[in-house]
């Protein structure tokens, strides 16, 4: 077999990541904060506000031993980044970044995934960058797989929350309206939907480090206040999934650290009449800025910092939700337009509906027939070892026309009916390569360009 084949085929063997989340890991975090605190107010400075509680995640949801494939979670991280904007990247298209990842993981059925050669020289110099965005490859796979087993007769749906929240929020001072100075803020929303009813929303905090235990332990009570600057629904009751994921570059076994805090708000149960309709045009809200906790008996507290749903907005924020989603998975496609009518001014409408061609943004303009479906996307060309591979990203053409044209309801019919049987992860020959296909109707498939040999320059 020849090296790029080599690299292309290792992207679906399966393999191994150690998930640690029990009572010591809730100590250490424990830990992580009381000396964060002190630290703060030797400063003289208030404590940071977090999940008043954490506790471990049950064995029979997420192993403790957990198989992944690369392919996989590079997807997952392509279409959790389609609409970051991370400036630096916007000259193609924000996904693409994932691919940088391709050669830096490597691992084997009875093994545990660990960082390659090329994977330790991004270390050397972006080392940050690097265990940010594979933590949150990681930590939104096994989120994924962790709702699916708890939720079994739903849908589960990742969706980007700053963009999500300026629907509702001005976030920065670049955003017009009141602004929410605070800069702690969940990194997503996972949504678990069945069509026709309430959605609930698990606010997530993804973190990553090339550090050890201890570190983790110290991101995990950073992520406890990233996660409880939104509020939905009653005060403290908003559950949430905190990850930390420890890429060693000693050789270490890679380790994804998890802790949920429970609760059982985040529903958006209908209130005031109101039912969703997610086919309504997205609608930009003005909420006002700050978390409200309950009065204690004639007395009002004080409100906090953050970002509040409450019930007289949960049909607005479950169809804005549901908007974010369809604007991304466009965005993964390439289409500006399909992207824009998804988004409100504030989120980014008039970035996406200029002229589409390839010095400003991807373009939709490629088409592919992977496993017996066709999809409709984008490609990228670049260089892997020496040959042009070409990366494809894309969504079923049928899904993709309802999105087109904003029918949110149909598409999560079609989805929400083929949740189980979509899934999949395949080398596939006709292709030439790893194709990976997602339960939203997303692909991403990779593969040596046509009209070129195996072997490298």
């Amino acid at each position: 077999m020849k090296p790029t084949e080599e690299v292309l085929q290792a992207l679906t063997q399966p393999s191994n990541i150690s998930v640690r989340s029990d009572a010591a890991l809730v100590g250490k975090t424990k830990a992580a904060v009381a000396a964060d605190d002190e630290k703060r107010k030797k400063k003289e400075k208030e404590p940071l506000r977090r999940k008043p509680a954490l506790v471990p995640i049950q064995h029979n949801e997420l192993p403790r031993q957990f198989g992944v494939t690369t392919w996989d979670v590079l997807h997952t991280l392509a279409r959790a980044t389609s609409l970051s904007w991370r400036g630096a990247g916007r000259g193609l298209a924000e996904h693409w970044g994932a691919l940088k990842y391709t050669q830096a993981l490597v691992g084997g059925g009875d093994s545990f995934l660990g960082l390659t050669d090329e994977g330790h020289r991004i270390a050397d110099h972006y080392k940050s960058l690097q265990s940010g965005e594979l933590g949150v490859g990681f930590a939104l796979t096994l989120a994924e797989h962790m709702l699916r087993r708890r939720f079994p007769d739903h849908s589960v749906t990742i969706v980007p929350a700053d963009t999500a929240l300026r629907a509702g929020w001005a976030l920065t001072s670049r955003d017009k309206g009141d602004q929410v100075k605070y800069r702690y803020r969940p990194h997503y929303f996972a949504e678990v939907w069945r069509p026709g009813e309430p959605s609930r929303v698990f606010p997530l905090a993804c973190k990553g480090n090339h550090g050890n235990a201890a570190t983790s332990a110290d991101q995990l009570a950073s992520a406890s206040v990233h996660a409880e600057a939104v509020h939905i629904g009653a005060w403290n009751d908003t559950p949430a999934l905190l990850f930390s994921t420890e890429i060693p570059t000693d050789g270490g076994t890679m380790a994804v650290h998890a802790l949920e805090a429970p609760g059982s708000g985040g529903r958006l149960s209908p209130a005031e009449g109101r039912e969703p309709y997610l086919n309504a045009p997205p609608t930009q809200a003005n909420v006002m800025p700050d978390i409200h906790p309950p009065a204690k008996g004639l007395v009002a507290p004080d409100p906090v910092r953050g970002c509040h749903v409450q019930p007289k907005d949960y049909a607005w924020f479950q169809e804005s939700l549901a908007h974010t989603t369809a604007a991304s998975l466009m965005a993964f496609t390439g289409s500006g337009h399909a992207t824009a009518r998804h988004l409100t001014e504030r989120q980014g409408h008039k970035r996406f509906t200029g002229f589409e061609h390839a010095a400003s943004t991807s373009v939709r303009d490629a088409d592919n027939t992977l496993l017996g479906t066709e999809y409709t996307g984008t490609d990228h060309v670049f260089r892997l070892n020496g040959p042009r591979v070409e990366a494809f990203s894309g969504v079923d053409q049928a899904l993709f026309q309802l999105l087109a044209r904003g029918d949110i309801e149909e598409y999560r019919a079609v989805v929400h009916a083929g949740r189980d049987t979509r899934p999949r992860l395949i080398f596939d020959k006709d292709w030439g390569g790893p194709v990976s296909v997602h339960a939203d109707g997303s692909v991403f498939a990779l593969r040596l360009l046509p009209g070129q040999d195996w072997e490298p320059r």
